[in-house]
């Protein structure tokens, strides 16, 4: 094993492939230790069901990778590694209980049409959106990829001041605040439209009454409308064979089954990791973990800062997902064919349900009635499964990581070995209601728990896909604590990354680019 390697990345996800590459192309001499047989965490594909049918693992949508400031430098030479992504300009929708439903797409005709066909009022706001989008958006997409620190907002407070004035400013600073309730009320008349946009909260641990959550459903909605969605042709495992590829033509090392124990210092300052069967690796420069709050303390034994640590080890995280793969003969029975153009078809029927599911979930309880989230890849995506059929990838939200109880009174296990089938049939016969004949279809189903993606990805602690909750208190400066959101830590050349640290989940690479980028100096 090389002992002169400048950096030293604990974790293959797609944060530290793309920190790795970033480094690398620098001419940094970089090692990467997964302890998996596979790299990419939460970012990979597999033929889970049955043969000939590909499943997304948890990621499925690449539409923030795509956008990326890690893809838009590398975009070229990504591309020679094999990344294809598949496009469409139909992105999401939600179908009701009453068999009416709404369809973002992007032609902003036809989505204003949709729009209108629940509320004239509302079609008239959606128009108001449409136009002010490119320039809303601006700052909200500066901020979100601006390393969080005191230089970069006083830059980009500056920029918003002269560009839209103190109170355009004070408006924005607003808006980031605002719980999607708060903003879709204020906005829309019908709960048709709020629900649709609402549901895309959900997905980054903001129920419809949290704070600071109402940004995301917008710019779900008008990004999708304006860029539809892309998914990975083939799976999303081309993003990280890609990027694998790219790290080992830069001299980068990749070892995988290879589990880092300890976090090595002395005199205040890393140098290197332990790993499981007792090797030593050595870091001149920087070791920097991709692992969750608490697991960066365990390998550590300690950051030498009692607030650093108490951060750590208070760090909270969302509640879980139950995914459902299902091979099929035939995409679902819906009420209405067009849904069947659909990457993402979510089934939740009101913010005040998705409001009990998320505080049922948060209670350790079972939900009576979860979000689900139908995820129709084959519909872009033809070549991952057998021609005429179809895989469908679910997303069983909330699901709690500890289990107290039953919301519906129905299940007693309190274990996810006990819980997932009765679990899984709840989730399944709900989706069976609004597209009968799903069942009859289903070739085969593979049921991931929230405790198997977290065996499978430590970092995904109970089934918590963005490895922590994003409320105001853990984001913006606060991802992970305060001070250290530029994935600094107390320790000389330790550094943290993923999706613990700003700008927090997602597939956009945010937190391991930034990282890069202020090590590399560029």
């Amino acid at each position: 094993m090389s002992s002169d390697m400048d950096a030293i990345i604990i974790g293959a996800g797609h944060n530290s492939l793309a920190c790795a590459c970033h480094l690398a192309k620098r001419g940094w001499k970089v090692a990467v230790y997964e302890q998996n047989a596979a790299p990419g965490g939460a970012v990979k594909s597999g033929t889970y069901t049955k043969p000939g049918f590909v499943h997304d693992w948890a990621a499925m949508n690449l539409s923030l990778f795509a956008g990326s400031a890690f893809h838009t430098e590398n975009a070229e030479e990504l591309a020679s590694h094999g990344l294809a992504f598949a496009p469409t300009g139909n992105p999401f929708s939600t179908l009701f209980p009453d068999g009416r439903w709404l369809g973002i797409s992007n032609d902003a005709a036809i989505t204003r049409a949709r729009v209108a066909g629940l509320s004239t009022a509302d079609a008239q706001a959606w128009d108001s959106l449409t136009a002010a989008f490119p320039t809303e958006a601006e700052p909200i997409f500066a901020v979100l990829g601006s390393p969080m620190n005191m230089r970069a907002l006083s830059s980009l407070g500056w920029k918003m001041w002269r560009k839209k004035g103190g109170s355009g400013s004070l408006d924005m600073a607003r808006f980031l605040m605002m719980s999607p309730r708060a903003w879709l009320d204020q906005t829309f008349e019908s709960d048709h439209v709020k629900a649709t946009l609402a549901a895309w909260g959900m997905h980054l641990d903001f129920a419809p009454d949290v704070a600071g959550g109402a940004v995301f459903p917008y710019l779900e909605a008008m990004a999708g409308q304006a860029f539809g969605m892309v998914l990975g042709q083939g799976g999303a495992q081309t993003m990280t064979d890609a990027m694998v590829k790219m790290l080992k033509a830069h001299g980068g090392q990749l070892h995988l089954n290879a589990e880092v124990t300890e976090i090595e210092q002395a005199a205040g300052r890393a140098t290197g990791v332990t790993l499981a069967d007792g090797r030593f690796a050595r870091a001149e420069r920087a070791v920097i973990a991709n692992v969750s709050p608490s697991a960066l303390l365990r390998l550590t034994g300690g950051t030498g800062d009692a607030r650093h640590e108490a951060a750590m080890a208070r760090f909270q995280h969302a509640p879980g997902t139950m995914m459902i793969h299902l091979a099929m003969d035939a995409l679902p029975n819906w009420p209405a064919p067009e849904l069947k153009r659909f990457a993402y078809v979510h089934l939740a029927p009101s913010m005040d349900q998705m409001a009990r599911t998320y505080a049922q979930a948060k209670a350790g309880l079972l939900p009576d009635e979860p979000v689900i989230v139908v995820g129709q890849p084959t519909v872009v995506d033809p070549t991952r499964a057998p021609e005429g059929k179809h895989v469908l990838w679910l997303q069983v939200r909330m699901a709690p990581g500890l289990i107290r109880g039953d919301a519906a009174g129905k299940i007693s296990a309190t274990d996810w070995e006990g819980a997932a089938m009765p679990f899984a049939k709840r989730a399944l016969d709900i989706f069976e209601r609004y597209a009968p004949g799903t069942a009859s279809n289903t070739i085969a189903k593979y049921i991931v728990t929230p405790d198997m993606l977290e065996v499978d990805n430590p970092n995904l602690i109970g089934g918590d896909q963005v490895c922590g909750s994003h409320h105001l208190h853990q984001h913006f400066m606060n991802r992970p604590a305060r001070g250290y959101a530029d994935g600094s830590t107390p320790l000389r050349n330790l550094y943290h990354t993923g999706a613990a640290v700003w700008p927090g989940g997602g597939t956009g690479a945010g937190p391991g680019t930034m990282l890069a980028k202020k090590l590399a100096g560029n």
